[in-house]
């Protein structure tokens, strides 16, 4: 479930999985962020391997190039693949669009947490 945290943030306690196992970890939930960005070491842990290398505009206005590749997200008990970006050091660790998308999920802003979307959009 989502969890409330600092002023206006939504965290999320996610399942990431790969060839080599599964990880249970708590991910900011940014709707700014295409993809989602975990720690390049957890993600070889898990056996994903980077595909290729896209370049990006961070918030902080830098641009940065990221290995990215293929993992399975689970959140409460729906599990759907993504790509995922392989974060260095300093680099968030986020739940992107395209999970959220995939999972049928939208930030309520109001309550501050995530919910089934009511419809998608066509």
């Amino acid at each position: 479930m989502a969890k409330q945290a600092g002023m206006g943030e939504v965290h999320a306690q996610v399942v990431v999985k790969g060839p080599k196992g599964a990880q249970r970890m708590r991910l900011l939930v940014d709707t700014g962020s295409t993809f989602t960005w975990i720690r390049a070491s957890r993600l070889r842990d898990l056996g994903i391997r980077p595909l290729e290398t896209y370049a990006f505009d961070t918030v902080q206005g830098q641009d940065v190039t990221r290995p990215v590749g293929e993992g399975r997200v689970e959140y409460q008990g729906d599990t759907r693949t993504t790509v995922v970006v392989f974060a260095r050091p300093g680099d968030g660790q986020v739940l992107g669009l395209h999970a959220l998308e995939g999972l049928a999920l939208e930030v309520d802003p109001i309550h501050r947490r995530l919910r089934k979307g009511r419809r998608l959009r066509a």
